[in-house]
């Protein structure tokens, strides 16, 4: 993967080749280059989840996030990754409207998220699916959604 700054914004991409012939039969290469798309691995599980951990699971599901989190940086797919914390508020309404009620804490909530880098939803799937929510929890559910970096009506740049 190879990354390219372009007026305020990083562009990652990845080169791949074919060997094509001509019509005289003669092969060449050929190279092509693919512009990644971006994507939010969102986290879900519930709550009280690592609530019958041992303190030993709980360091090797940490271990096991650090080296996630670790290969998806060295291979350049990894744009940021944050774990959320288990509290908040909730806020609904309108401009001068507004109401705060807890944070939902009995049911499933957003664990934390990954915003990565790959090629397609097929590859943003495949990471997501080492993820180590799953090999430490039965109940973890990732949320895997493209990010939309321009506005097709108005070439609105978001980043």
């Amino acid at each position: 993967m190879f990354f390219l700054k372009k007026r305020r914004k990083i562009l990652a991409f990845f080169v791949y080749h074919t060997i094509t012939k001509n019509l005289s039969g003669k092969s060449y290469l050929v190279l092509k280059l693919k512009i990644m798309d971006q994507f939010m691995l969102l986290i879900l599980n519930k709550i009280d989840h690592q609530k019958e951990w041992s303190p030993e699971t709980h360091k090797a599901f940490l271990k096991a996030c650090e080296k996630y989190i670790g290969e998806l940086k060295s291979s350049g797919k990894l744009i940021s990754a944050q774990p959320l914390v288990r509290e908040g508020i909730m806020l609904a309404g309108k401009a001068g409207a507004f109401s705060e009620k807890p944070f939902n804490e009995k049911e499933e909530v957003q664990v934390g998220y990954y915003h990565i880098y790959a090629a397609d939803l097929k590859e943003a799937c495949e990471i997501a699916k080492k993820n180590p929510e799953f090999e430490f929890s039965s109940t973890a559910r990732i949320e895997v959604r493209p990010v939309k970096t321009k506005e097709k009506t108005t070439g609105f740049n978001y980043h």
